[in-house]
């Protein structure tokens, strides 16, 4: 057909002239059929051409033969739906009296058209009127419905469209259960998801990818890789996607034998890795503090993006090598790569971590004058660290003080961490009455304003801060550590473990551990134990901290001369700090140690932090 050819080649002018033309004459009638309209309006619909359909429609709606047709109807009502005309849409609609007309495919088109303009409930709405018309929903409603359910965070109604799927006689396809496992996993019940996933006959990657993306972000790592190890037993080749999706949750558990196995799925693979995944594959080697890696990395990319750069600089300034970070940045200038925030984030915060106050202060001032990068909350916050933590408080306050931003709980937690380094009590003070302000409910604030009373002796301020914790029923959040051993994440807890400390094992490792670092002339540091108790529990608290239990643990379940690696959800004390490296020292194991603010390096007694932490 002449129309036909025009709509495909999007000519819709000539082809909607055309068709006008052969609605009036008898010898041209062969244009004027169902199917030339549907072909002409999926032109118009792809093209989003509202003007073009407007005539169209009136053409169909004037047609005794067309205006009752469910397939031309329904794509009309796509059409203005897509040029976001709803009202048009509904009156397309509205206006069919026959409810023989009103097919499945109608009210679907009806149902999407809500849908793709934001009105998930009207959709909803839509569906469940197409039920009560006895109208079957096929695999399309359903997955527009459960969509629906998505958008609008409702898994009590997405249930009972589960309930009806379950009860279907045809086939559900794929598409309809990838809606369903993302409504489940995105309102947190796993469990459904999983049961969902496990019960479909056929799973295509987009299923696979799914699943693995919310194990991913809740960082069942063990789970994860046991599913892309069927996935993989399966025969279903995964895609960059995939791997992209695993490595973030081994960013965050250190699990770095899981991200060293995802390394090798991409050295067998024939195709050539993206450089987001290698993006990913570099932040993973430096969040395990395996920076050599990364580097290995970084240095082996033909192609490089700002976000490579990002990266790299970021696993440098984590693991403490502020030389290399500055470095790299120098040699990203000259390589014609423009810093974006990003890129000073990383830089600033290294300079705080590593005590390096006067060229931090420089670097901030040609973040705005040299780079013409506008300075964020964040670079704020790094800059009033670096000052604070050189003991420079004055200064730190008159930064929060003329700032054009209004200071956030991480700036003022700051602060209030560097008055406590300091002995500052007074502007610490400040701090904490903004933070209580600001996170009325964040333990942790409250941990640090008890500190810096502890600190100074102020047992009674600490005695306060306590009882308004106790009123507010506000907890400490206990100190945890854990790590990888084989394929598997050991989790410890402050003063907790008592099967593994009364196990025969533990107690000749820890035995001779403890004569071995008295001997070096280690003795317990009482004084992180903010606590008015008696000096004997002192000790015996400190002995029980978290990070202890799962290097003592390592010792025990690593050959002799493999890394110990540890991460700790809470900043390490000083005494832990000084106990790790005289076990470096005596045991000759390197220990790599990743607390909330960055990396510990002991090697033979000696930190990469030169105890600047």
């Amino acid at each position: 057909m002449a129309s036909l050819g025009l709509s495909k080649s999007t000519k819709l002018d000539e082809a909607v002239t055309l068709i006008e033309k052969s609605s009036s004459s008898s010898s041209a009638s062969n244009l004027s059929t169902p199917e030339a309209y549907t072909d002409l309006l999926h032109a118009c619909i792809s093209a989003k051409s509202l003007h073009h359909g407007i005539k169209i429609c009136s053409l169909v709606l004037n047609n005794p033969s067309l205006r009752h047709d469910p397939k031309l109807l329904s794509k009309l009502i796509t059409l203005f739906s897509v040029c976001r005309r709803l009202d048009l849409a509904r009156k397309i609609f509205d206006d069919v009296t026959d409810s023989s007309l009103l097919t499945e495919k109608v009210w679907a088109a009806m149902a999407i058209g809500y849908s793709r303009n934001g009105s998930p409930r009207d959709a909803l709405i839509v569906y469940v009127d197409m039920l009560c018309s006895f109208i079957e929903p096929g695999n399309f409603s359903i997955s527009v419905a459960l969509k629906a359910c998505v958008d609008l965070k409702d898994i009590r109604v997405g249930r009972g469209i589960h309930g009806q799927i379950v009860k279907r006689k045809e086939k559900v396809d794929q598409v309809v259960y990838n809606v369903l496992l993302k409504l489940y996993m995105e309102r947190g019940s796993f469990d459904d998801a999983r049961k969902v996933f496990d019960g479909m006959s056929e799973r295509n990657i987009v299923t696979w990818n799914s699943l693995i993306s919310v194990l991913s972000k809740k960082v069942r790592v063990h789970e994860m890789f046991n599913l892309f190890r069927k996935m993989q037993e399966e025969m279903i080749g995964f895609s960059w996607a995939t791997l992209t999706t695993i490595l973030p949750a081994c960013s965050r558990v250190a699990a770095l034998l899981t991200g060293k196995e995802i390394h090798a799925q991409i050295l067998k693979s024939k195709e050539k890795p993206d450089v987001p995944l290698l993006n990913s594959l570099m932040d993973m080697y430096g969040k395990c503090g395996e920076v050599e890696y990364s580097r290995r990395v970084f240095d082996g990319m033909l192609t490089k993006d700002l976000t490579t750069w990002n990266t790299i600089l970021n696993c440098y300034a984590i693991n403490g090598n502020i030389e290399e970070v500055i470095n790299l940045f120098e040699w990203m200038i000259e390589s014609g790569v423009a810093p974006d925030g990003i890129t000073f984030v990383a830089l600033l915060s290294g300079c705080s971590d590593t005590g390096l106050t006067e060229y931090g202060i420089s670097l901030f001032e040609r973040m705005k004058t040299e780079f013409r990068v506008s300075p964020a909350l964040e670079h704020y916050a790094c800059l009033v660290d670096i000052l604070g933590r050189a003991g420079k408080i004055e200064e730190a306050v008159k930064v929060i003080e003329t700032m054009p931003f209004k200071p956030s709980a991480s700036i003022w937690g700051s602060l209030l961490n560097s008055c406590r380094l300091h002995g500052n009590v007074s502007v610490g003070e400040i701090a904490v009455k903004e933070l209580f302000v600001l996170e009325p409910h964040n333990p942790g604030n409250y941990v640090m304003a008890s500190n810096i009373y502890a600190e100074a002796k102020m047992w009674d301020n600490v005695d306060k801060i306590r009882e308004m914790m106790k009123q507010r029923g506000i907890k400490k959040e206990a100190g945890c550590s854990w790590v990888q051993v084989k394929d598997k994440i050991q989790i410890f807890v402050a003063g907790g473990g008592y099967e593994f400390r009364n196990s025969d094992e533990y107690k000749k490792v820890w035995t001779e551990l403890q004569e071995a670092i008295e001997k070096s002339g280690y003795s317990p540091d009482t004084s992180v134990v903010l606590h008015d108790v008696d000096e004997e529990t002192k000790a015996n608290w400190v002995c029980g901290h978290s990070e202890r239990l799962a290097a003592t643990y390592s010792l025990i379940h690593t050959g002799e001369g493999v890394p110990i690696r540890i991460t700790k959800n809470l900043r390490v004390c000083a005494d832990c700090h000084s106990w790790m490296k005289i076990v470096s020292q005596v045991t000759g194991r390197v220990i790599v140690l990743r607390d909330t603010k960055r990396f510990h390096h002991f090697v033979a007694g000696i930190c990469s932090c030169k105890d600047y932490w």
